[in-house]
């Protein structure tokens, strides 16, 4: 049995070791990975044989294929060609960094292509070339549109920092992109005084933070009087609708509880005394007091422009406040330590209406957060 892990291990050692070196990469034609794989191999052991091979062989192959790549590119019509020759430039440069830093790799190519001037000349063509992608888009006029122009933009900020007015026309494409919601203040509608304004401090607080999304921006309507904001895409409307705090109930519930074993006496047997066992009882009394909350949150969101409703939906809420407290009759050896406990335990009144309404909001909350997120993902 030793002897059979041991071939194992050494057999699994020897495929591990097999694709560290990059062999495997090289045979599928992925010649890039067998570089870096044969570098980093070498990087740790400097004469591993089969890593020296793997970058021997690999190298010049993926120089001649990148190298091809930019032919054909160069000579074609494609829309972002600079850029994809950018990329090409730097994955060969990337290539001769990992070889310059592993002595072990060195050895074995000793002077590794890098195209440091080719590629900051391939660069201000792609910048040039994004920036003007991003002014044709931008002056569409379009959300999606500017929505592009901004990555365009970006690019061309990437490849040449501060190009030209890129920051600039970043900021203004964004401002075109982004949808623009206004939240409105919650009202409780019903037959209490409530406040929503916990809840809407929470709602509030997740739009700005939750929302993943550099495309949408959520105000209050005050936020949206302060700047001024003319060009509101979106108005989410929340109420509360049938809130309903029920009356108390009560109910009692006896049970019996026995316990064996229990020491109930003593006895004298030839002069030495005894404890003697048997079984206790207790009737315990539970008494229980609940009071349910429900209700419902009404969610719309609306086209400012149209007023047309995008989305209508309702979250269902509730929330069972309870108090148990209890008594015995009996032997209280027979009851639990919780049972106990629960016998020195007294009636106590319900929460507040509004303390009420605050528990009842907690699921309403995720299921509205949660719906939120999904629907202003795709933006």
């Amino acid at each position: 049995m030793a002897k059979f892990n041991l071939i194992a291990i050494i057999f699994l050692a020897g495929i591990i070791f097999s694709c560290s070196s990059g062999k495997k990469a090289l045979e599928r034609g992925n010649y890039y990975e067998a570089v870096v794989k044969a570098v980093e191999r070498l990087r740790k052991n400097p004469d591993n044989k089969k890593s020296r091979e793997t970058l021997k062989l690999a190298y010049p192959l993926a120089l001649d294929y990148y190298k091809t790549e930019l032919a054909n590119v160069s000579a074609s019509n494609r829309k972002f060609k600079w850029g994809e020759t950018v990329k090409i430039y730097e994955t060969i440069n990337r290539m001769g960094d990992e070889i310059r830093r592993s002595p072990g790799a060195l050895k074995v190519i000793r002077n590794p292509d890098r195209y440091a001037s080719k590629l900051t000349e391939a660069k201000k063509f792609a910048a040039e070339e994004s920036y003007a992608e991003g002014m044709r888009l931008i002056n569409e006029f379009d959300r999606n549109a500017s929505k592009d122009a901004y990555y365009r933009f970006q690019d061309a900020d990437r490849y040449v920092p501060n190009y030209k007015d890129t920051r600039a026309k970043m900021n203004e494409a964004r401002e075109y992109a982004t949808l623009k919601v206004v939240i409105e203040q919650i009202p409780v509608r019903g037959r209490y005084s409530l406040s929503a304004d916990f809840f809407q401090d929470q709602v509030e607080g997740f739009l700005r933070t939750g929302i993943r999304n550099e495309f949408v921006r959520f105000f209050t309507p005050q936020e949206a009087d302060q700047y001024r904001l003319d060009d509101v895409d979106q108005i989410i409307s929340l109420y509360f609708d049938d809130f309903v705090v029920g009356q108390v109930a009560y109910s009692k519930e006896t049970k019996e509880y026995t316990r064996d074993s229990v020491v109930v006496g003593e006895v004298v047997v030839d002069g030495a005394k005894q404890d003697v066992y048997g079984t206790v009882s207790a009737d315990l009394t539970v008494n229980r007091a609940e009071v349910l909350s429900q209700g419902l949150l009404a969610m719309r969101i609306m086209d400012a422009g149209s007023n047309a409703v995008v989305v209508s939906d309702k979250f269902p809420g509730s929330f069972t406040w309870f108090v148990e407290w209890g008594s015995f009759n009996g032997d209280d050896r027979a009851l639990s330590r919780d049972q106990l406990r629960l016998c020195r335990l007294q009636f106590t009144p319900p929460p507040s209406n509004q303390d009420m309404f605050i528990e009842f909001t907690r699921p309403i909350y995720s299921q509205l957060t949660s719906r939120l997120q999904r629907f202003y993902k795709r933006y």
